[in-house]
């Protein structure tokens, strides 16, 4: 007979006692130890001042990105220090100052001198005797078309403080706004004198504007140049420099302005217009297609861009191509409810050549209507008129 010790074995056997409920003590026990093992690593590490903690940004912080051209940072960390320390003026001063910079810095910053007024006019609101507050007030109010208001509060601060270099900034700015410009070079030089002022980049490049206004054009650029050696990253000093070269001639020193602002912003959109404008003027006109349609791709909704574009076409009598490229910049302006006196009226003239050229009557007489109804809103000079019968080739239409 054959045994099962399945069965016997298990009937002899003594039942063992669970062990179910000594598990989580075990693992609970073993949890602690590790995180008391950890606690005590840290408070080691604390008190021997190796743990990695990431500091809060300061004032330090934002005037060293914008030593290196960082204006997004520079703005970030001074807003954050400003809106936490609403007593950290100096925070305030920078926050406007880099708003500024950057609004010149490609073509869709012009909001930021808008924001600066308006973070400028709040801390005013908040403390309209504090010099510093009403100086920089000054100065974003000037760079946003509002010069009279500008003079005034900075004439104030000059009053009090006759050594308030950021308000006589902000003043040689505002008199070259309204046409003073003998009384603009006389304030920024003196501005300029205060070789210690933290704000020696702004007095140079009010002194270098100055220059220019009075078409000393030379002077402009000796100033501009020392400014650029102050801080070689700010775009806007470059944008100037180039202004300033082309008006003497110097289409090299332009160009080399506006490729060292490409070399630390590839993909400035107003440096490739600007690209394609100068070698326009050279006639090199492979290199100022690829610069504009670079700027058409990047920036569809910049109706310059695409004049310059179809100016280019229209100037190598590519007119199909111009009359397209011409009809995107009418069409933008009309969208984007551009006010008369600020369109680009050769839009409309330019691309109205290229259909008369082409034959293309019907768009002819329809761009010449955009163009008279334009002139007439507002209140322009006529440039571009057709005898009472219309432009020659509509006449003999069946």
């Amino acid at each position: 007979m054959r045994i099962q010790r399945k069965h016997t074995r298990l009937s002899f056997r003594t039942r063992r006692q669970s062990r179910i409920g000594c598990t989580p003590f075990s693992v609970l026990l073993i949890a602690m130890v590790c995180v008391g093992f950890a606690s005590w690593r840290w408070i080691e590490a604390r008190l021997g001042g190796n743990i990695n903690i990431s500091p809060q940004p300061t004032f330090d912080d934002a005037q060293h990105a914008f030593a290196k051209g960082d204006l997004d940072n520079t703005i970030s960390i001074a807003r954050q220090l400003w809106q936490t320390n609403p007593k950290q003026v100096e925070a305030l001063i920078l926050l406007v100052r880099a708003l500024v910079y950057r609004s010149y810095d490609d073509y869709n910053r012009d909001i930021d001198r808008e924001v600066a007024v308006q973070v400028a006019r709040r801390a005013f609101e908040q403390n309209p005797q504090h010099v510093d507050i009403r100086a920089i007030y000054a100065f974003a109010l000037q760079a946003h078309d509002n010069p009279i208001l500008a003079a005034q509060l900075a004439l104030e601060v000059l009053n009090k403080n006759p050594d308030h270099t950021l308000a006589r900034v902000a003043l040689a700015l505002a008199y070259g706004r309204v046409g003073g410009y003998e009384n603009a070079l006389t304030e920024a030089r003196r501005a300029v004198s205060d070789a210690d002022s933290p704000y020696r980049i702004d007095a140079l490049r009010a002194q270098a504007i100055s220059y220019s206004d009075l078409g000393r054009y030379g002077e402009a650029i000796a100033t501009v140049k020392v400014a650029i050696g102050l801080n070689n990253k700010l775009a806007v000093l470059h944008f100037e420099h180039a202004l300033f070269a082309l008006q003497v001639g110097d289409a090299d020193s332009a160009t080399a302005a506006y490729l060292n602002i490409l070399a630390f912003e590839v993909d400035n959109i107003k440096a490739q217009l600007r690209m394609c404008e100068l070698y326009s003027t050279l006639r090199d006109t492979d290199t100022a297609i690829r610069y504009c349609q670079s700027v058409v791709n990047s920036a569809p909704s910049w109706a310059d861009g695409w004049y310059f574009l179809g100016r280019e076409y229209f100037w190598q009598g590519r007119f199909a191509q111009a009359q397209d490229a011409l009809g995107r910049c009418t069409a933008l302006q009309t969208a984007q409810n551009i006010p008369p006196d600020k369109v680009r009226l050769d839009c409309w003239y330019m691309q109205g050549q290229a259909a008369e050229i082409l034959g293309d009557c019907d768009n002819l007489l329809r761009i010449y209507g955009e163009f008279i109804d334009i002139a007439k809103r507002g209140i322009l000079p006529q440039t571009w008129t057709y005898p009472p019968e219309g432009p020659a080739i509509c006449q003999n239409r069946p």
